[in-house]
């Protein structure tokens, strides 16, 4: 499956930004606010390219997705040790459960991502198919309070956009951002994202962190030059 559709025209001055001269440790106000309402744009447009899908394609895509998945995470080797942070779908996004499940019983560790503090990084808590679940922020199902508090070796990120450097627009929320800022050792990060969805440029701030690789129903999509892929 190829991406589709054409990009929107950008509603601001972030428009008129070349994106290979754009300066991304910029700090100036007025190109912040131009990226920040760019950015929200954006997001609304995706989340319509999602939606639109329907819900047998976009069941789908989460299969082809959770496949190349399964391959990328086989080629590190699924033996006991190896910690994988999930997300659980929200808003359309893929939905890997089923796969999470297979490498579960494969001997990965399984944690889902938390927000126990709001505008803090993100704690991983452990998961198992059939884990009792509570409501987090957003009403997220999330492990309780009495899981344990793991340190991923390889995390997924849900993307609405994506970039051939490795950029990610999310909902703007800021926590995956946040999270890897203080992750040590960092994980393997993996943003998932629709083929489609990729971007020219994010208008990259300081604050946003690129990811190891993009991977979409059509396999590995962009893989960041000095990744840790394979480490």
């Amino acid at each position: 499956m190829t991406g589709f559709g054409t990009y929107a025209s950008p509603p601001c001055m972030a428009a008129e930004v070349d994106a290979a001269y754009f300066d991304p440790l910029a700090v100036d106000p007025g190109q912040a606010r131009d990226v920040a309402r760019w950015r929200r744009a954006e997001r609304t447009r995706l989340a319509g390219l999602r939606d639109g899908l329907g819900q047998a394609m976009r069941a789908l895509v989460s299969v082809m997705v959770g496949e190349h998945l399964g391959r990328v995470i086989a080629e590190r080797g699924t033996g006991q040790g190896l910690v994988l942070s999930g997300y659980w779908p929200i808003k359309g996004e893929p939905d890997l459960r089923s796969r999470l499940t297979e490498l579960h019983r494969a001997g990965v560790t399984i944690a889902l991502p938390v927000v126990e503090t709001r505008a803090a990084p993100l704690v991983f808590r452990r998961w198992t198919p059939g884990s009792k679940l509570v409501r987090g922020d957003w009403n997220i199902p999330v492990p309780p309070s009495d899981a344990d508090v793991l340190t991923p070796d390889i995390a997924l990120a849900p993307c609405l956009g994506w970039t051939d450097g490795c950029y990610r627009l999310g909902w703007g929320g800021g926590y995956f951002d946040r999270t890897l800022a203080v992750l040590t050792p960092p994980p393997v990060t993996i943003g998932i994202a629709l083929a489609a969805a990729r971007l020219p440029t994010i208008y990259p701030q300081p604050h946003d962190v690129p990811l190891d690789l993009i991977l979409t129903e059509d396999g590995i999509a962009a893989t960041r030059p000095d990744s840790r892929t394979h480490r």
